[in-house]
């Protein structure tokens, strides 16, 4: 039983009735894939964003750079919260904040609404590749950065904002305790992740469905590459054990179709399953193939199924997604 400090629940009157080496990931979808390629070399890690490095891999004829629907990811993040960024106190519309830290930026558009929300603050939204992005407000900049290296910023953070990293850091202990080390005295870190296997309260999402074979198999090659799932609720902890205060959890529950019956939660599944739908062969063909020895026809035969089974309303499944909040002790 995952213990949670608030839940966000679907009841049954809500449910619908039937009817080789390190990876990169294309961006952080709710369901992230291990990372496709990171360049090892003795420069230093932080670039500002030039043309010279908006070169992406292509690979079994896609381009690894980022999923182009992560706007929609964070859209439906946001009407999760309830038209918040986050559930941390800086993202309160009337907070004043200093310097932010989005981790894992995606698309940049948390970053940028943060911006807009927050002119007085000054954010960097830090990723593996380019933010793809031309609409930038003047407190907000984007790098290109691997957090798993040793930090090198001179100042702290008052916020640090970690969204959809749970396939892509392999030590979270060291990435939570460079998190701490980088904030102020009274500085929060928020992590916004989700549980990589869907669930389903009256158990009917089969054991030998194929979006549960899916999930396997993408644990199985995130294992072999040093990047397993994590239990996102496991974080807590870990987070206390830093140093972290007042570390709060609440679960969201993103139905994977429209199988709900009430209007706010069918919209999630309709979201969500748009989201995941179009991010399957982005999050799984370089796993796959090249740590799995799978071909292109496989995964895209598996694909099919996994597709149909997202449309099943008979199965009644959801994706966990968490934020989990704690706070730097000290501060005024």
């Amino acid at each position: 039983m995952v213990e949670v400090d608030h839940e966000v629940v679907i009841t049954a009157a809500d449910r619908a009735e039937p009817d080789d080496s390190d990876m990169y990931v294309d961006s952080h979808p709710a369901v992230a894939s291990p990372h496709l390629t990171r360049t090892q070399n003795t420069a230093p890690s932080t670039y500002s964003l030039s043309n010279s490095i908006f070169q992406y891999r292509k690979e079994n004829g896609r381009t690894y750079h980022r999923y182009k629907d992560g706007n929609l990811q964070h859209s439906i993040m946001v009407y999760t919260l309830d038209d918040r960024l986050g559930l941390a106190p800086p993202c309160d519309e009337y907070a004043s904040v200093g310097r932010v830290l989005d981790i894992g930026a995606g698309t940049g558009s948390w970053a940028i609404d943060f911006g807009d929300l927050h002119p007085e603050a000054e954010i960097i939204g830090v990723d593996l590749s380019p933010v793809p992005t031309e609409f930038v407000p003047p407190n907000v900049r984007f790098e290109v950065d691997d957090v798993e290296e040793q930090w090198t910023y001179s100042l702290p953070f008052e916020y640090i904002h970690s969204r959809f990293m749970t396939a892509s850091i392999g030590n979270w202990t060291e990435y939570l305790q460079q998190c701490y080390d980088n904030l102020t005295p009274g500085g929060y870190l928020e992590l916004q992740d989700a549980d990589v296997m869907p669930r389903s309260d009256d158990n009917c999402l089969p054991e030998d469905s194929a979006i549960v074979r899916y999930i396997n198999m993408l644990r199985e090659a995130s294992g072999k590459l040093g990047r397993e799932y994590v239990e996102v609720p496991s974080l807590k902890n870990l987070m206390i054990e830093v140093g972290f205060v007042d570390v709060e959890l609440q679960m969201y529950k993103w139905p994977l179709n429209e199988w709900p019956e009430d209007p706010r939660h069918k919209k999630l599944g309709f979201w969500t399953q748009e989201n995941y739908g179009t991010a399957l062969e982005a999050i799984c063909m370089a796993p796959f193939t090249r740590v799995l020895n799978w071909t292109c026809t496989e995964v895209n035969v598996l694909l099919i199924d996994v597709r149909k089974d997202l449309k099943n309303k008979s199965y009644r499944a959801y994706s966990p997604v968490y934020c989990i909040v704690g706070r730097k002790p000290g501060g005024g």
